[in-house]
């Protein structure tokens, strides 16, 4: 025979099912439903959350005649009381019972089938050994004092980047005395490329000027020679007249 391995349950981790009768582990949960472990046959099935609805008992509260408590109050007075579990079909005596462990209950919203459920939850959470509590919430309790410490200590570490900032706007200033330099630059390669363009306009200039220079004598010399030429031919005539 297989040894009987006795699973340590969380009361936390118990759960209500709608439609499904008893009270369920929760194993894991997704996005359409859930993996539960029933706590009467401790079969493992999944379960739809399009079907079905999932309440968590330290979840649910009850109404009494003051202030909702939750749950676990009405289970914790059922397992201080010394009387004897009522029975789950007589209505009346369900209340008789509740009456004693709790007298401040609500009865006029708090019905018997509502009665008759902590009965039976009652039964199988002690059938499987659980223990009713809730979950303590004193590690969120350090967790949040933790966070509240470590916040003032943030803007410290953020004081560094500005020291950087403010060393990097001072390349700026020296870029400001750059730009008369780069702006004499500017100029002086104008004027170097005005010069360039300028000295074969005036090297052309002064060749033409050197040719009109030489040319004008030339001219001259040729309407002497025309003008001779032009009295000589007079002279001619007369003498062949003659």
């Amino acid at each position: 025979m297989s040894p009987i391995i006795h699973i340590n349950m969380e009361y936390n981790k118990i759960i209500a099912v709608t439609g499904l009768p008893g009270l369920y582990e929760l194993i894991s949960s997704k996005s359409d439903g859930a993996i539960v472990r029933s706590l009467d046959d401790k079969t493992t099935r999944f379960v739809s959350s399009r079907i079905h609805n999932f309440s968590h008992l330290e979840s649910i509260e009850v109404y009494t005649v003051r202030d909702n408590v939750n749950l676990v109050d009405i289970l914790k007075a059922m397992e201080a009381g010394a009387e004897k579990l009522p029975d789950e079909k007589d209505g009346g005596d369900l209340k008789a019972y509740f009456t004693k462990v709790y007298p401040d209950l609500d009865f006029g919203r708090v019905y018997s089938s509502d009665l008759k459920k902590m009965v039976k939850w009652y039964s199988v959470l002690k059938a499987n050994n659980i223990e009713i509590k809730l979950s303590e919430p004193e590690e969120e309790e350090v967790a949040e004092e933790a966070e509240v410490e470590e916040a003032p200590a943030a803007p410290k570490k953020e004081a560094a980047p500005k020291k950087k900032a403010a060393t990097e706007v001072a390349p700026a200033k020296t870029a400001a005395t750059e730009k008369p330099a780069t702006a004499e630059k500017a100029v002086k390669t104008e004027k170097a490329v005005a010069k360039e363009k300028a000295a074969p306009a005036e090297a052309e200039r002064s060749k033409a000027k050197k040719a009109d220079e030489k040319g004008k004598p030339v001219k001259a010399e040729k309407t002497k020679k025309t003008e001779e030429a032009a009295a000589e031919k007079p002279k001619k005539t007369a003498a062949k007249k003659k």
